[in-house]
């Protein structure tokens, strides 16, 4: 018989600050080479790998291989869900260089979350879709607010929304057939998002957006980051859709 989750061991894998670097660069769902995530973490190959080793083996990643390559990626979206509430309740670090503060600047305003977008984006993309009739709210509540009793930063078990009558006709304008979405993953789910304090678009339809949205151009990611850029003919479509 399994005794009760070992919170404090998955806890502590996330504690150490070049590994809590690590979880966030694949806080976006991909999978990354060492090689990057020891750039990211500002450690040296050698003891990323050694962190690496510990995250693979506390359940907290998966590792793929490519010829003679090996990407790492988090073992699923929980994972994310995690780092993103983690997020949500500490304290911002001092910026010390304008790159620095580009950079937060940037993952505040747009970036993905497992596999689907969050961020001031994110949280617009959703109440778009209120304003528009795709989704509608089933609590009474407006656009992408959060509720006082939702749990911080992380996925909801119940989001208040369930698709609208305008649903098909405006996310197959966005480049989503929604009779076409595979079933063995949730259709509708809802995070509240951390540094927005609302609620982003989740699930198998939040995902289905976003690859729409980067196969389209109107998104575009920022290598060795999870931050992604809105591009000027997506700024342009999405104002006149949503």
């Amino acid at each position: 018989m399994d005794g009760d989750a070992d919170v404090a061991r998955a806890a502590g894998l996330m504690a150490e600050p070049a590994r809590a670097k690590v979880l966030m660069a694949l806080a976006d769902g991909r999978a990354l080479p060492a090689s990057l995530l020891a750039s990211e973490a500002g450690v040296s190959p050698q003891t990323v790998s050694a962190h690496l080793h510990k995250l693979l083996d506390g359940g907290l990643v998966t590792v793929e291989r490519s010829g003679r390559h090996r990407y790492y990626k988090l073992a699923g979206p929980e994972v994310a869900a995690a780092v993103e509430a983690l997020a949500r309740i500490a304290k911002p670090q001092p910026i010390t260089s304008l790159r620095q503060s580009t950079r937060a600047a940037a993952l505040r305003e747009a970036r993905t979350c497992y596999d689907h977008l969050a961020g001031r984006l994110g949280v617009a993309l959703l109440e778009g879709l209120v304003r528009r009739d795709a989704l509608r709210r089933t609590d009474g509540g407006k656009g992408a607010e959060r509720r006082p009793d939702d749990p911080l930063a992380q996925q909801l078990p119940d989001g208040p929304y369930a698709l609208g009558p305008k649903a098909a006709e405006v996310f197959a304008d966005l480049g989503v057939d929604l009779s076409a979405q595979p079933t063995r993953r949730p259709l509708l789910r809802f995070c509240v998002d951390w540094s927005e304090q609302r609620h982003h678009l989740a699930g198998q339809l939040g995902s289905a957006v976003t690859e729409a949205f980067l196969a389209r151009g109107w998104l575009r990611r920022r290598r060795g980051q999870r931050a992604v850029d809105l591009t000027e003919p997506g700024r342009e479509a999405l104002a006149g859709l949503l």
